[in-house]
């Protein structure tokens, strides 16, 4: 019984002291300060490809290095480059078996002006068949390796128009890929496709490193992004920026927080990333491009942090795991929420395809348990992608609880204790 009870007090002391670490360093008036400076005027709505995303990348950097981060393959800075294409379609003429397909039923990816394709021309064909999940089907193909025409059943025709989205703005390949919407296997085809091809220049991720200890090679992510939609028209208001202060300042705030918070914590037995991605907004290119440098099988979990600035539908001290049923771990970080306030829930809006709608989804069609956090209403949520999307409309004080409940409950994954299950990709519809 006095071992029971000693270690209760011990238990107690160390909790009060964690606490009070934690009030130290994530509290409103910080996170409010970080979430300002990310949602103001002078950020210009953080559009990809403008010189603005470029100050928002200097201030995260500048918040990575003051917390003692390392850099990004030991580089001399944080920033994670890589180029893209914008394409501008001007024509497209796709012919199966002597039968002409509608304008709307083809869109290529292809860094390539103008592009013929028959089936002499050594391209493979595959299917996606009816049933699956339209976008963990389409996202398979859109950074090519090799030459494809994929052909989607027609009952993805109304989603299929989605697709010039990733034809817009692509990676720069030697390869392409051509989407048909047909149900025909054809024997013989004919396709041409011509477009306006130029080199958009570098975009950057910024992600700082605290490397682990005795597990150093297994690896935890924590990550938001850092991109919006930039300067629009002015609206009746003379109001013409996207602030984005909820998409996603909140979330990059989040991560910029736990950046500080455990680069003070002693106890890192694995590596920690922090990751801010740019290129959601347009396709997700940014967490795609920072996927690709890892083996999934290294990264144990990731915490995408997207939209935590309003209450969620439960109230205060609640927010959302997207894919929650996929792996174990949002009943890990909630058993380390036991006794406290705070509680994570199921994504209650399945029907709108969050977990494949935000940055995690690169590393979950791999199988690493990649969640996003939010606490949007996403069915209701009036300020979505509006201009009005400003600072004033964030709660600071739910939202740094949001931040403080991310932060202890991810304890036990940091410090190596617990592994989340692994996603089944067979099961990814």
């Amino acid at each position: 019984m006095k071992v029971t009870i000693t270690t209760l007090i011990l238990i107690s002391i160390t909790c009060r002291l964690t606490a009070q670490d934690i009030d130290k360093i994530i509290n409103p008036a910080t996170v409010k300060q970080v979430e300002s400076t990310l949602a103001s005027d002078d950020m210009r709505g953080r559009g990809s490809f403008t010189p603005d995303i470029e100050r928002a990348a200097d201030y995260i950097e500048s918040r990575f290095k003051a917390a003692g981060l390392k850099t990004w393959n030991g580089s001399h800075s944080y920033r994670q480059p890589f180029s893209m294409v914008q394409t501008t379609l001007i024509s497209t003429t796709a012919t199966l078996d002597g039968q002409l397909q509608p304008t709307g039923h083809v869109v290529a990816v292809s860094s390539v002006k103008d592009l013929t394709v028959d089936e002499k021309s050594g391209y493979s064909i595959t299917r996606i068949k009816a049933g699956g999940s339209f976008l963990v089907e389409v996202m398979k193909y859109t950074h090519p390796t090799k030459n494809t025409i994929v052909l989607l059943d027609t009952s993805y025709g109304a989603q299929f128009a989605r697709l010039t989205r990733f034809s817009r703005h692509h990676f720069k390949s030697d390869y392409s890929v051509i989407f048909l919407v047909t149900v025909q296997d054809p024997a013989h085809y004919s396709i041409h496709i011509q477009q306006d091809v130029k080199e958009e220049g570098k975009l950057s991720n910024v992600v700082g490193i605290l490397p682990g200890k005795s597990k150093a090679k297994e690896i935890v992510i924590f990550s938001g992004h850092y991109d919006h939609l930039g300067v629009g028209k002015p609206d009746a208001k003379g109001d013409s920026i996207y602030n984005g202060a909820n998409d996603d300042a909140s979330g990059t705030t989040a991560m910029i927080m736990l950046a500080d918070y455990f680069a003070k914590q002693k106890h890192r037995t694995r590596t920690l990333v922090f990751a801010a991605f740019t290129a959601e907004e347009i396709g997700e290119y940014g967490s795609q491009y920072f996927s690709s440098q890892f083996d999934p099988t290294t990264v144990v979990a990731m915490f995408n942090i997207e939209m935590i600035g309003s209450e969620s539908k439960w109230g205060g001290n609640s927010a959302f795991i997207t894919g929650y049923e996929r792996s174990d771990m949002g009943k890990i970080l909630q058993r380390n929420l036991t006794g406290s306030a705070f509680t994570f829930y199921p994504d209650p809006y399945t029907e709108q395809n969050l977990f494949y709608r935000s940055d995690n989804a690169s590393l979950a069609r791999q199988g690493v348990p990649a969640h996003t956090i939010s606490t949007t209403q996403i069915d209701k949520d009036k300020y979505y992608h509006q201009r009005s999307d400003e600072i004033g409309t964030i709660d600071i004080d739910n939202m740094t609880r949001i931040i403080k409940a991310i932060a202890l409950s991810s304890t036990s994954i940091v410090e190596g204790k617990d592994i989340p299950t692994r996603v089944d990709t067979n099961q990814l519809r």
